[in-house]
């Protein structure tokens, strides 16, 4: 196996265990081993060591010198407040640059982001909505201010905990989204950021 094969299956693993976390599949204080990760994901220890390394600097995991590895607690009420304002502050700037001038490139990948969020919701696998509506989210982020600026928003989103049950149907949070990419196609940056605000909360 090469090594860029490798770090693409480190990577879709990382990917695969933050959703789980943000989406609550794995719970604050749960117990996580490499053994057990290794067997889920068909791989050897090594991998799953470094995803391990990685997403406790990222503060979703926890580890304590010679014991366990365990999910983070989810932040007290204050501190996530503060983290859902944050996330608003950088997303509300994503928004009103990408609206400015969005090319049909963007849009028809934010178009594709939206039908497998879409697609997700209705089956109701809250880990593959979370893993979908990060990828949503990121791309707009990504496209406003490239790596640098997800390199903000990104530590931000994992310590937060994404209630996707406070939605009365699917078809609610598919609204939520389709209203964000109608008013970045319309250019319309303060509409973008309206929809954005009923979405995170």
């Amino acid at each position: 196996m090469g090594q860029m094969e490798v770090i693409g299956i480190r990577q879709q693993i990382a990917d695969r265990l933050r959703a789980d976390i943000v989406a609550g599949a794995l719970a604050p204080n749960q117990k996580v081993t490499e053994e057990a990760l290794a067997q889920r994901f068909g791989v050897s220890r090594g991998p799953i060591r470094d995803v391990l390394l990685e997403l406790s600097k990222e503060g979703l995991l926890v580890t304590r010198a010679n014991r366990d590895t365990r999910v983070n607690d989810v932040a007290a009420p204050e501190v996530q407040t503060m983290l859902v304002k944050l996330r608003l502050d950088i997303e509300t700037y994503a928004l009103q640059r990408v609206a400015q001038n969005p090319s049909g490139e963007f849009l028809q990948r934010l178009g594709e982001a939206l039908h497998d969020l879409s697609m997700q919701l209705r089956a109701g696998n809250f880990a593959e909505v979370a893993k979908a509506d990060i990828a949503f989210h990121r791309l707009i982020v990504h496209e406003a201010g490239g790596d640098d600026l997800v390199n903000l928003w990104q530590p931000i989103i994992m310590r937060m905990r994404m209630n996707y049950r406070r939605l009365a149907s699917p078809d609610q949070a598919i609204v939520e989204h389709e209203q964000i990419v109608a008013a970045i196609g319309a250019g319309n940056g303060a509409a973008a950021v309206t929809a954005l605000k009923t979405n995170v909360r």
